[in-house]
């Protein structure tokens, strides 16, 4: 590859953005390579919360699909490796922690990025708490604690405080954060081999306590169930494989920041394919598709009831994977939406405090524990509403997770519209791949408005002002997103003089 420009070089260090109307960002800066591939990789595949999002997904998806979900699994991975794909190509151009809020701004206008970043933002906050409570939880469950994970005052307050405690591990220093990201994925990887290996071996074995079926080749067949069930599949996996774009969130604190985030990206949704399939396979295998069913209202403690029958006495190797799981992402889902507000702040779309990094750690303190303060305060909020309201803040979560998803994709087909006719290779990797990604989820996004718009569906629990109380949380925080806008606007217009089109690219694909 050619050496960077000089403008290239501006752009990668953020000293301004690659734009021609641009305002100068704050002095101060991330930490520059804080971390590694591996650790990218590592926090890439944490953000994910594997094990917890399987708990959570598993028994939904047999109940829709029966014995071809790992199928529905494979194909749920089809639209995240393509916009994977869309996320390390854009980043190869501008290595940007703000990601989706920049690439959009730059390509699609200010207005649409805006909405992409405030999207970002509200993810954390909706899922922070929930996965705090699931690690309190599981946790308690691991040491034998029954009575007080069932304890609801006090699961709540150790709640509140592991998000504060993450919290600050993530002020202290992405090297810390790294080196405990490594560890926890590492704790977990070995939980889930050794319970899917012994539920296989019992399968084979004849030893399995439940309704046990060996595993077949049909079952990787995502067609197998029908169309309707593949349809409310695919939404399930959004969700599953969520996160793994947390590693390019660290962008401008990795080593080769042009490159190794892009890839860690991509090899998360390749690691957790494997990790998926595996466990799925063994869970269906062990289980059969009637035990799962029955339990899919009961979501992550599906997993609860299965440790003990697969592993006995050593059902704490499952709970203690879904508690570090969910431990491990409440840290890595704050990374996101925090650089989110950071990249924001530095463009004047947010306040300039937002953009304050503390000069000693190189982390963005106040956004980090804007972050918290708005997550602790939802979690405790809708806790107090009910348990469903709780689950219907992360139904929600699917809206806005293929809304900003689907944006990158059309971003990077936009910001390489130049490139598209050099050839297959930029064409496939730079637009068609891109454009389908996001036309898939741009489908699911309109099959999930449909299907949450109706308070009798069964996979909407509640009932608000007509309509499912999962798309009336994400219409809530869509509205607050363009009432705060057009305040910001009002306050401060610099960021919406930005026009698109107007950034430098590079070459992105080689020959």
């Amino acid at each position: 590859m050619a050496a960077d420009t000089p403008t290239e070089t501006a752009a990668r260090q953020h000293t301004e953005p690659a734009t021609a109307t641009a305002p100068t960002a704050p002095a101060g800066a991330l930490k520059a390579d804080a971390i590694g591939f591996l650790d990218a990789l590592a926090i890439g595949l944490n953000a994910t919360s594997p094990a917890y999002s399987l708990a959570a997904v598993i028994g939904p998806l047999v109940a829709l699909a029966g014995v071809h979900a790992p199928g529905v699994m494979l194909a749920s991975f089809v639209p995240m490796l393509l916009i994977a794909s869309a996320f390390h190509y854009l980043n190869r151009s501008d290595p940007d922690c703000g990601t989706t809020f920049s690439w959009a701004t730059r390509a699609l206008g200010p207005t649409t990025g805006w909405l992409g970043g405030w999207a970002i933002a509200m993810t954390g906050v909706l899922v922070v708490g929930s996965l705090a409570d699931v690690a309190v939880g599981f946790g308690l469950l691991a040491v034998g604690a029954d009575g007080l994970a069932g304890n609801a005052p006090v699961r709540e307050a150790l709640t509140v405080l592991l998000i504060l405690v993450m919290s600050w591990l993530c002020v202290r220093g992405t090297e810390a954060s790294a080196r405990f990201q490594n560890a926890l994925v590492l704790l977990q990887v070995v939980c889930l081999v050794v319970f899917a290996a012994v539920a296989l071996y019992r399968v084979y074995a004849g030893t399995g306590s439940l309704d046990a079926v060996r595993p077949a080749a049909g079952w990787l067949n995502p067609f197998g169930a029908g169309g309707s069930a593949l349809t409310g599949g695919l939404l399930l996996g959004v969700f599953a494989y969520w996160g793994w774009e947390s590693a390019l969130n660290l962008t401008e604190e990795t080593e080769d920041s042009a490159n190794a985030p892009g890839r860690a990206g991509i090899w998360s949704t390749v690691v957790l394919l494997a990790t998926y399939l595996g466990v799925a396979v063994a869970v269906v295998a062990y289980a059969g598709t009637a035990y799962l069913a029955g339990r899919a209202d009961t979501e992550e403690d599906v997993f609860a009831a299965l440790a003990r029958e697969v592993l006995g006495g050593w059902d704490w190797i499952l709970l203690l994977a879904v508690s570090t799981s969910a431990l491990a992402s409440t840290q890595t889902t704050i990374i996101p939406a925090s650089r989110t507000a950071l990249s924001m702040a530095r463009r004047h779309a947010l306040p300039a405090r937002f953009a304050r990094i503390d000069p000693r750690r190189g982390t963005p303190g106040t956004s980090t524990w804007w972050v918290a303060g708005t997550a602790t305060v939802w979690y405790v909020v809708i806790h107090r509403i009910s348990e469903n309201a709780l689950a219907d803040s992360l139904t929600a979560l699917s809206l806005l997770i293929a809304f900003y998803y689907a944006l990158t994709g059309i971003a990077c087909a936009v910001w390489y519209r130049r490139r598209l006719t050099r050839g297959p290779r930029p064409f496939l990797l730079l637009g068609a791949g891109p454009l389908l990604g996001s036309a898939l989820l741009l489908w699911l996004l309109a099959e999930s408005v449909a299907d949450m718009a109706d308070p009798r569906n069964a996979a909407t629990s509640t009932a608000w002002f007509g309509l499912g109380a999962p798309l009336v949380i994400a219409l809530f925080l869509a509205g607050a997103g363009v009432v705060l806008m057009l305040l910001r606007r009002l306050a401060s217009g610099t960021f919406w003089r930005e026009r698109p089109g107007t950034h430098e690219d590079r070459e992105a694909v080689p020959s």
